[in-house]
């Protein structure tokens, strides 16, 4: 029975804006995104039956109908009903790597991954753009993780205009174990406390999207100056979490300590996403490592995890081999 694995890259935001409220509810954002090597490994094979089936060695992933990558399973089937009588189930089986609940787009990236995965073994052939559509029924991050690399996402995330690669640049991320924000929680909040200042004339919300397209921060990327990048990291969000959660609003403040004392390779860190994870951005591999050690110094006797990513151009990709657990 046909099988493939595939890698389901994780991604940061490098900028995150929050200019308004859309018609539909939902909020309009400036985001720009970009892929890092730390990624899940994603493996489905044809079972035989018409089930589909999770497997993951990670105990907060759950294996049933609430996982992502389950759901992007069954957007599949019901898209496709004569294919998927023809070829039937797969099971899933997820390598995690990838925090939970990190703000790194991991639940996103696997149901990417499914979706990839699954036109693969039904030969249906689809273009990006069409996987784009479906991905855009699951979440407003998995357009992108299935394309990945560098862009600029509008609307509620999923609107995609490729960006310049960014070459030869590392993050260090860095996250409590035990430490959780809910993305929902977090937008909840930043309407509730912001949502005097947002716009909401259609007009207006499109001014705003053309400013961010020709922004300082697109323009950076653009040049590809990495110094530039690092002044300009931007979350609206940090705003609603960090007094809520003052743990990562430290750890934050200790990479800048960190970074200052660094080899001048160190750039800048924020806040990825809805958090609670924090990444450093470096312009070498070797300042990534040092800056790894020395907040494992710092944080000693915490439950802090920490890891050395690298940028990526690519999204989905499929795997040479399936990892070992």
């Amino acid at each position: 029975m046909q099988s493939y694995s595939l890698i389901a890259a994780a991604k940061i935001n490098l900028y995150l804006e929050i200019i308004g409220e859309r018609p539909d509810g939902y909020h309009e954002l400036a985001m720009v995104l970009q892929s890092i090597d730390l990624a899940d490994y994603i493996n489905l094979r044809a079972n035989g039956t018409e089930q589909f089936r999770i497997y993951c060695q990670h105990p907060q992933v759950p294996l049933d109908k609430t996982n992502l990558a389950y759901r992007a399973a069954e957007l599949m089937a019901s898209a496709f009903p004569d294919v998927f009588a023809k070829y039937g189930g797969v099971d899933i089986t997820i390598h995690k790597n990838t925090p939970v609940a990190a703000g790194l787009a991991g639940g996103s990236s696997n149901a990417a991954a499914v979706l990839v995965g699954l036109d693969l073994i039904w030969k249906l052939g689809l273009t990006q753009s069409e996987l784009q559509e479906l991905g855009k029924q699951l979440g407003s991050d998995v357009p992108f993780c299935i394309t990945g690399g560098t862009a600029l996402a509008t609307g509620r995330g999923e609107q995609l205009s490729p960006l310049p690669d960014l070459d030869n640049f590392y993050v260090v991320l860095a996250k409590y174990r035990s430490l959780a924000v809910s993305t929902a929680w977090a937008y909840q909040t930043f309407r509730q406390q912001f949502g005097a200042s947002y716009v909401r004339d259609a007009q207006k919300l499109l001014e705003r999207q053309q400013r961010v397209h020709s922004g300082l921060m697109v323009n950076a990327i653009a040049h590809r100056d990495g110094a530039k990048i690092g002044q300009l990291l931007y979350n609206d969000l940090e705003k609603v979490v960090f007094p809520a959660y003052p743990q990562v609003a430290d750890l934050r403040a200790t990479f800048y300590q960190l970074g200052a004392k660094s080899n001048g390779n160190f750039l800048g860190a924020m806040m990825s996403g809805s958090g609670p994870t924090v990444f450093a951005l470096t312009a070498s591999e070797a300042s990534a490592r040092y800056l790894a050690e020395e907040i494992k110094a710092a944080k000693a006797g915490t439950d802090l995890e920490v890891w050395v990513a690298r940028f990526l151009p690519t999204g989905i990709q499929i795997a040479p081999t399936l990892p070992k657990n």
